[in-house]
């Protein structure tokens, strides 16, 4: 009897081992898989964005989030190796997800700003940006001054909604904001205003994909040229300074004209 407890209690000792050894090993593998690390080692950043802001980002037919913000990041990311997880989350939460440390990119064709650069940070410029008015065909409105007593439609807290606060104040009760680009031009088509303001190649873009829709683009000296940005939470120097030299090899080699068509440095 004594013998038999010996062997069996041998027996649940060796098991106990072995069970330890393979629980190591799963735990191991499972650590090379975690959020921050892709299966190949790399590490993985997570991207916020607004995807209704062709050309710069948009949903295709399949699902999957395509335009120039992300050939440009994705352009950064092969020369830096590391990877982008994409997350279509809206204009505002970019804002926000990246204040609070919940994704660590933005880019949603964002405007580089003094006051935006108060809470985040930016990589150098990548694109080059203007504001447009656009109207009805039919419409009598040739200049942003006509504005002032107008109501106007814009992207909410976008840099149109800025320009239009500037002209007609704060408190104006004349400016309608939306959460995207396309449907401030179509409140504007509606009727339900009489211009809509938005950066120029998001508005070409909107045009090119709705030629039905007779629509008019008014440019006024008045709006000056903006500088698009991928956005860091403040204080990563180490994310700002791998994005930035990503762009400047992709600058330097040619892809970022290639992906935009335009030679900006």
């Amino acid at each position: 009897m004594k013998k038999t407890g010996w062997m069996l209690l041998m027996i649940i000792a060796a098991l106990t081992l072995a069970l330890a050894g393979c629980g190591t090993k799963d735990d191991a593998s499972s650590g090379s898989s975690s959020s921050e690390d892709g299966g190949d080692g790399k590490k993985v950043y997570k991207v916020g964005t607004e995807a209704t802001f062709a050309p710069f980002e948009s949903v295709d037919d399949s699902g999957k989030i395509v335009g120039i913000d992300v050939d440009i990041l994705q352009a950064i990311a092969d020369e830096m190796d590391f990877e982008v997880e994409w997350n279509n989350i809206g204009w505002e939460p970019v804002f926000q997800t990246i204040k609070n440390g919940e994704t660590d990119i933005g880019a949603s064709g964002i405007t580089i700003t003094e006051e935006r650069k108060e809470s985040f940070d930016f990589t150098e410029p990548y694109y080059e940006s203007q504001l447009l008015i656009v109207v009805k065909e039919d419409s009598k409105i040739k200049s942003l001054d006509e504005l002032k007593d107008k109501k106007v439609s814009v992207q909410i807290n976008a840099t149109g909604h800025m320009a239009a606060k500037k002209l007609q104040g704060e408190a104006s009760t004349n400016i309608m904001a939306f959460e995207s680009q396309p449907i401030a031009i179509q409140e504007m088509l509606n009727g339900n205003v009489d211009a809509a303001i938005g950066d120029n190649a998001v508005v070409y873009e909107y045009i090119k994909a709705h030629p039905d829709q007779k629509l008019k683009v008014i440019e006024d000296d008045a709006f000056e040229k903006e500088y698009y940005g991928f956005m860091v939470q403040k204080g990563n120097k180490e994310l700002l300074d791998k994005l930035n030299e990503g762009l400047k090899k992709i600058k330097e080699n040619g892809k970022l004209k290639e992906i935009t068509g335009i030679d900006f440095q």
